[in-house]
């Protein structure tokens, strides 16, 4: 924003006023009129000298003219510069965050849509409405105010709408309406920015902020109800996930415990099977020594694993092997004695 510079001097009226004042005394004396026309000179002179004093406040930046030429910029503090006509000054905020709206009006903290700046075209060919804020201010005060022609209007409107147009028009709707709206702002800006900056317009973006982006009135329940589903997918799949990383740990244990169990018993047979062998290694280098005292050995050996869990029955033989008296068995060891006191 400028800031009004301090009141320029008037020569004319100076000029008529010394004239009128210079007549009461033409009639009286005609030698005191030089006097009082040098010493009016003097005194406009040192008005006007004095008001080429002026004063830049903090975040404030003053660009100097002289003959109508750019000459310097001021930071702040007390300056001095030739006065009007010679020479002139702008004083402009620099610091200050200045908005442009594009796509709606507030007016009396009321929203107004504007359908030729937000209507737009994605990638696919499909509608949407878009209203953006853009916050900026100035960098290089020379660039603003003499470079380009409106800076804070038509420029900064233009550079805004053309930008994204162009970011939306290279993206689909889905992209535009849900996921991908932080990168639409970033490359918006990023595209302003080399814009202003082709036109050394002095302007410095700092925010670009998508306050709604929509479909049409007529088709916006429709889009609603597909953002709905895309979010219910995505707390769906969101859950799935949580699921996933809770079982998925104990489903690596159990197939740990189970492979360790594996292995132990892995371990055991081979261990079983290597003391058999070399057990039966033995027997062998035995048997190769005496044959027939390794057969024996090993046929007592077998029958005193076997017999005691066998039921035993012991006939006389005086019987004469008639094995019909003991039938049906009832499962106990017998011994049948002759009555003539064999057995």
């Amino acid at each position: 924003m400028y800031r009004q510079d301090d009141p320029e001097v008037n020569f004319d009226q100076l000029t008529e006023k010394f004239r009128s004042f210079g007549g009461r005394f033409s009639g009286k004396g005609g030698g005191f009129l030089p006097f009082l026309l040098i010493g009016g000179v003097i005194l406009v002179a040192l008005l006007w000298i004095g008001s080429g004093v002026y004063t830049v406040q903090p975040g404030e930046q003053a660009a100097t003219r002289l003959l109508g030429d750019f000459q310097t910029i001021e930071s702040p503090g007390l300056r001095w510069w030739f006065p009007s006509p010679i020479g002139n000054r702008d004083i402009v905020q620099v610091n200050q965050v200045r908005t442009l709206e594009l796509g709606f009006r507030e007016i009396n903290g009321e929203s107004t849509s504007v359908l030729a700046e937000s209507m737009m075209i994605t990638g696919d060919e499909n509608i949407v409405e878009t209203q953006m804020v853009v916050q900026y201010d100035i960098k290089n005060l020379k660039n603003y105010l003499f470079e380009v022609v409106d800076p804070e209007g038509s420029t900064m409107k233009d550079v805004a709408e053309t930008s994204i147009r162009q970011i939306v028009g290279s993206r689909n709707i889905d992209d535009v309406l849900t996921t991908e709206k932080s990168a639409v702002q970033a490359e918006t800006k990023l595209l302003m920015q080399q814009l202003l900056d082709q036109y050394s317009s002095g302007v410095n973006i700092r925010e670009v902020k998508l306050q709604s982006v929509s479909a049409p009135m007529a088709v916006r329940d429709a889009f609603d109800d597909v953002v709905r589903a895309r979010e219910e997918k995505s707390q769906i799949v969101n859950l799935a996930q949580a699921y996933q990383e809770d079982q998925l740990p104990r489903a690596r244990g159990d197939a740990a415990r189970v492979l360790e169990a594996s292995e132990a018993f892995r371990q055991q047979r081979i261990a079983d099977a290597t003391g058999q062998a070399e057990k039966f290694l033995k027997v062998l280098e035995e048997y190769e020594k005496a044959p027939d005292i390794t057969r024996q050995r090993l046929y007592l050996e077998s029958m005193e694993k076997i017999l005691p869990g066998v039921t035993k029955y012991i006939i006389s033989e005086t019987v004469g092997g008639n094995m019909l008296q003991f039938l049906p068995l009832d499962g106990s060891t017998q011994t049948i004695t002759n009555p003539q006191g064999g057995e």
